[in-house]
């Protein structure tokens, strides 16, 4: 028993600590930089919608944006 829950431990720290590595301090003067849109996940919605498009007719199906699938590219 003692030894599963060195494990438990071990599972449990390797879980925590990536998560907490991720957390950071922004300054106030550095938060311009993080809220340009550059910073986006989707820093180019233009592109990010051919994409999409190019991607769902590749596909030949629709996905969770609401595009209608067709395998042709025309819609």
């Amino acid at each position: 028993m003692f030894k599963n829950f060195k494990i438990a431990k071990l599972m449990l720290a390797l879980t925590i600590l990536p998560i907490l590595g991720g957390c950071a301090a922004v300054a106030p003067w550095d938060r311009d930089l993080l809220a340009r849109p550059t910073m986006k996940l989707d820093g180019n919605p233009v592109e990010s919608a051919f994409d999409e498009k190019l991607y769902y007719s590749k596909e030949a199906s629709s996905g969770g944006k609401g595009f209608a699938g067709g395998g042709c590219g025309c819609n």
